[in-house]
């Protein structure tokens, strides 16, 4: 069974950008290149990887396999091209992070990063979600790793789960109705959190916003509500909430890195897009 770069790199595509058409403008072919590259490959493996739907397309449990041995060849390759070729890169990238992320998973890519670019100049911005995407649309970032909210938006890495937290000093839970810390509205932490307490029938009051990590925290340390927050963000300290507390269980975040149109092209930014996908997407689980 021949796997060729080219069906890999059209499979993988598809599946990330979540169509076919969208898959077409991310590897420079048509749709119906893209739909052949896919066939062709399916031809070799010998089984459907994908199924056709009105909406979506899917893996079958043939290409879901088949798709983490596609994302390591393809990874190889590109780290084999970068040491034949040994160049130097160098730029300028704008990158975007919330709060939640920064500590836990971007430290250790930029980390690495600099190790072997140390000429790649980096600009960080911190922001909520909901800040940064708009952000990337416009071109004013270059990359950004986010809560995503939609299937189709940039890459995705991994599912960031979400607890409901309060302090072990108070026993704000037992309120009612339950006094609640957010984030802005338009944040996908508000809304699951209404969500979940909207299915729970469970009263709610919100007493604190912040758009910012610091605020939320300080808001429950300080006894003033409980909140939701990313389980990566959630200092020990605190206590995990659930259904002793009367909270149900909160969706899960889709973790994806974004990259705007415009850095098409940057050397320094395929490289730190490049290492961002392989360092999380590997490494979390």
């Amino acid at each position: 069974m021949e796997l060729q770069t080219d069906w890999l790199k059209a499979f993988v595509a598809t599946v990330d950008a979540g169509s076919l058409s969208s898959a077409a403008q991310e590897v420079h072919r048509s749709q119906s290149a893209v739909s052949m590259q896919i066939k062709k490959l399916e031809a070799a493996a010998g089984c459907a990887l994908l199924v056709r739907g009105p909406r979506q397309l899917r893996l079958t449990p043939e290409g879901q396999v088949l798709l983490g041995y596609a994302r390591r060849m393809l990874d190889l390759q590109a780290e084999a091209r970068v040491a034949l070729h040994g160049e130097t890169v160098t730029g300028l990238v704008r990158l975007g992070v919330p709060d939640d992320y920064a500590a836990k998973y971007l430290t250790p890519v930029l980390r690495r990063f600099a190790q072997s670019h140390g000429g790649v100049e980096i600009h960080l911005n911190c922001e909520q979600s909901t800040a940064l995407i708009p952000r990337v649309a416009a071109g004013e970032l270059d990359l950004a790793l986010v809560s995503r909210d939609h299937a189709r938006r940039g890459t995705l890495l991994f599912h960031e789960p979400m607890v409901w937290v309060g302090s072990p000093q108070f026993d704000v839970w037992n309120r009612q109705p339950l006094p609640i810390a957010v984030y802005e509205e338009a944040s996908l932490a508000w809304r699951g959190a209404i969500q979940s307490l909207a299915l729970r029938g469970r009263p709610y009051k919100v007493v604190y916003h912040s758009a910012s990590l610091a605020g939320q925290l300080a808001a429950v340390e300080s006894g003033l509500a409980v909140a939701a927050l990313t389980q990566c963000s959630a200092p020990a300290h605190l206590q995990i909430l659930g259904p002793e507390q009367g909270l149900g269980p909160l969706e899960p975040m889709q973790v994806a890195v974004y990259r705007s149109r415009a850095s098409q092209g940057s050397k320094a930014v395929d490289r730190l897009h490049r290492m961002l996908v392989q360092t999380l997407r590997y490494a979390v689980r």
